[in-house]
């Protein structure tokens, strides 16, 4: 499947490297956090790329809920489950980090998973800026650009059917709350296949560290992204 080279799997475990993980934010879900740069110090695991590889290596089912508990780091080795109705991700050692909560059919189209994937991670990836920074600004708020904490909490996702056509993803509508400098957001998204409405989804997240907005600030945190995104376009190309 097209998300084999972002991981490997040996013995039932699966663990990553950073060059790994990174390249599946850039390349797949076109997501230039800096979390995500594989020389970051703070760096993780995309929470996306674990969502694909459950789909990937346990299908699709009509209900889906995603549970993230950890961040996952270069060298940590998941350990994975038998399939069952709850699926936990956790290392050798016992910390956990994702449960998966699933019922209803479930597909292993392989065709159909990999599309799905490829849409609702493209649009995971685009949180910011293209989600929460006018959520922030219309509520006089922002990331602080030197410290961003944003931390992918859950997502659920409920299928009307499996029989599905090239689905694509579409937004419904996105909420904050903020209480000081903390906030929660919830994105609400919808399936469709030939046009016709087939599931709908929610993403959950926490922020942290949220300051007064300010717009010359962050624009020059959008610009510092659109040219790290163009300076691995070009380096790619």
């Amino acid at each position: 499947m097209f998300i084999d080279p972002y991981y490997s799997h040996l013995d039932g475990k699966i663990s990553f490297t950073r060059e790994q993980g990174s390249d599946f934010a850039k390349r797949v879900a076109d997501d230039f956090n800096p979390l995500h740069d594989a020389g970051a110090t703070r760096f993780c695991i995309p929470g996306d790329l674990l969502f694909a590889i459950t789909l990937a290596r346990y299908g699709l089912s009509r209900h889906m809920e995603f549970i993230f508990s950890g961040m996952v780091v270069e060298g940590v080795e998941l350990v994975l489950p038998e399939p069952s109705p709850v699926l936990h991700l956790d290392d050798a050692q016992g910390k956990h980090y994702l449960s998966v909560n699933r019922s209803g059919d479930t597909s292993t189209n392989e065709v159909m998973i990999q599309e799905l994937t490829r849409n609702y991670v493209e649009f995971s990836g685009h949180t910011f800026p293209h989600i929460l920074v006018p959520l922030l600004a219309e509520q006089g708020m922002m990331i602080n650009p030197t410290r961003p904490m944003v931390i992918y909490q859950s997502m659920v996702i409920d299928l009307d059917t499996l029989e599905m056509d090239a689905p694509v993803l579409e937004i419904d509508h996105n909420e904050l709350t903020t209480n000081g400098k903390r906030g929660n957001v919830s994105m609400a998204f919808n399936f469709l296949s030939g046009g016709q409405l087939v599931g709908r989804g929610e993403k959950h997240m926490i922020l942290g560290g949220l300051r007064e907005f300010d717009k010359a600030a962050t624009d020059a945190a959008i610009e510092e992204y659109n040219q790290r995104k163009m300076a691995f376009t070009l380096a790619r190309d």
